[in-house]
C-alpha cells in the first residue's frame, strides 16, 4: 500500500501543474489579445486580372488589382496596381486609392445634381434621387457607390465595359459635383454638368 501511495503522489501533484501551466497560458493570450480598433475606410476588390510580359525567356505573369476604399461618408477612391501576387497588388491598390480620395458633397443621402462623365471608351451618368429610391446602379459603379454616404441615386454606365474605365468615370463623376450653395445662374433642382475627361485631364 505504502508503495502503491509513493507511486501514485507523483502523478497527481505533476497532473495539476501540467494544467495550471496551460491554462496559464491561455488566459494570458486572452488578455494581452487587445481589440481591435475599426478601421476608418472600408476596401473593396472590384477585379483582379492576370497580366503577362512577354521577355526574353519567355512570360512573365503579374496580377492586376482595381481596389476602391471609402469610408462610408463623404470620401472615396480607386486605386488600380499590380504585384507579384494577389495579395500585393491588393495592398499596393490600396495605398494608391487613399492616396486619391475624392471629397463628395452630398446633399441629404443623394447628390446635388446630374453629373455625366467620359473617361476614354467609358461613360457613366448619375443622378439624385428622391428618399427611399435606394441605390440604382449596378456592376463598379454600385460598388463605388456602395462604400460612400451616399443612399439614394440613379445611374447608367453607357458605351466601353472596361470596369478600370468605369471606376475613373464614375469618380471623376463624383469629383465633378458642385454642393447647392455654390450653384450660380441655375434653376431650382435642376444642375448638369457634362465632361469628356482623357487620360486623367478634363476639358471644360
Amino acid at each position: 500500500m505504502a508503495e502503491q501511495a509513493a507511486n501514485t503522489t507523483p502523478r497527481s501533484d505533476s497532473a495539476p501543474r501540467g494544467r495550471g501551466q496551460q491554462r496559464g497560458g491561455r488566459r494570458d493570450d486572452r488578455r494581452n489579445t487587445a481589440p481591435e480598433a475599426p478601421k476608418e475606410f472600408e476596401e473593396v476588390v472590384v477585379n483582379i486580372d492576370r497580366v503577362a510580359r512577354v521577355v526574353k525567356g519567355g512570360r512573365r505573369f503579374r496580377f492586376k488589382a482595381l481596389v476602391v476604399v471609402g469610408n462610408h461618408k463623404d470620401k472615396v477612391g480607386v486605386g488600380v496596381a499590380k504585384g507579384a501576387d494577389v495579395q500585393a497588388a491588393v495592398a499596393k491598390a490600396t495605398d494608391v486609392a487613399k492616396k486619391h480620395l475624392v471629397t463628395i458633397p452630398l446633399n441629404g443621402e443623394t447628390i446635388p445634381h446630374d453629373s455625366e462623365v467620359k473617361f476614354s471608351g467609358a461613360r457613366v451618368l448619375i443622378k439624385p434621387a428622391a428618399p427611399g429610391t435606394g441605390i440604382i446602379a449596378g456592376g463598379v459603379v454600385r460598388q463605388i457607390i456602395g462604400v460612400t454616404g451616399i443612399r439614394n441615386l440613379l445611374s447608367k454606365s453607357l458605351g466601353s465595359t472596361n470596369k478600370v474605365n468605369i471606376a475613373y468615370a464614375t469618380v471623376e463623376a463624383l469629383r465633378q459635383l458642385v454642393p447647392r450653395d455654390q450653384w450660380l445662374n441655375a434653376p431650382e433642382g435642376k444642375k448638369v454638368i457634362k465632361n469628356e475627361v482623357k487620360k486623367g485631364v478634363s476639358k471644360k
